[in-house]
């Protein structure tokens, strides 16, 4: 059986409820705290992964930054990398993702709750804006997950180069940035059957400003792939 589709027979009884509450809060986003709207969007998150015999090993959560106003870039295997990063980060966050994905069901509800940001990758301007609204949203305290790859590797684990222009966000902010690396996530959903099947998250040690600060947007890039490629390469020998 398709894994989607097994992830949607195995809540049919919940989607309703659950979709039907998300779907309020995108419409009423600005009544209803970060907080209350954050954990609903988990606990949709963790019915379809549960239901779809993922299992999720995350290592380094006590990486994870107390204090809001930061920015995570992660490698980019799949859509599933975001649904999973976001389910096990605790710290309410939000993304940056390719427009193609706006009008699709779920993220699009994700999306309006949390003040995501569509980027079209084929228009500068736009890309441009989206880079200085994100960077505004970080100096009010939001956090937001940005791959610089740019779009999916199709290479598995090995990843494609990271875009200079990414970093330009956490240049401007001045904030801590948080590399994750993500293993494994590409076989969630490329794969065929609905078999258990694992994949891993990673939260590196932070990188605060004051390491980066000087750095050219080209070496911070460099710097955040590398040890992403390092945590990669221990965690599948």
């Amino acid at each position: 059986m398709n894994r989607l589709v097994m992830m949607v027979l195995k809540n049919t009884f919940k989607i309703p409820a659950a979709y039907g509450k998300l779907r309020h809060y995108a419409k009423h986003t600005d009544e209803y705290p970060e907080e209350e709207k954050y954990r609903h969007i988990q606990y949709v998150l963790d019915l379809a992964i549960r239901a779809g015999n993922v299992d999720v090993q995350v290592y380094g959560k006590e990486n994870i930054p107390q204090e809001d106003g930061f920015l995570m870039y992660g490698n980019h295997q799949g859509l599933f990398d975001i649904l999973a990063i976001v389910r096990h980060c605790d710290r309410p966050m939000s993304a940056v993702f390719k427009k193609e994905l706006k009008d699709i069901i779920l993220i699009r509800e994700i999306a309006a709750c949390t003040h995501a940001f569509a980027m079209d990758r084929e228009n500068v301007r736009q890309s441009m804006e989206v880079i200085q609204n994100v960077t505004k949203e970080v100096l009010k305290g939001r956090n937001y997950l940005i791959f610089p790859e740019g779009t999916r590797s199709k290479m598995g684990n090995e990843m494609l180069p990271f875009h200079h222009g990414s970093f330009k966000c956490a240049v401007k902010a001045k904030c801590p940035i948080l590399p994750i690396a993500v293993i494994d996530s590409f076989r969630v959903l490329d794969g065929k059957g609905s078999a258990p099947i694992s994949m891993q998250l990673h939260y590196l040690p932070v990188i605060p400003y004051e390491e980066y600060a000087g750095m050219k947007t080209g070496e911070i890039a460099d710097m955040v792939q590398q040890r992403i490629a390092e945590a990669i390469k221990a965690h599948t020998a």
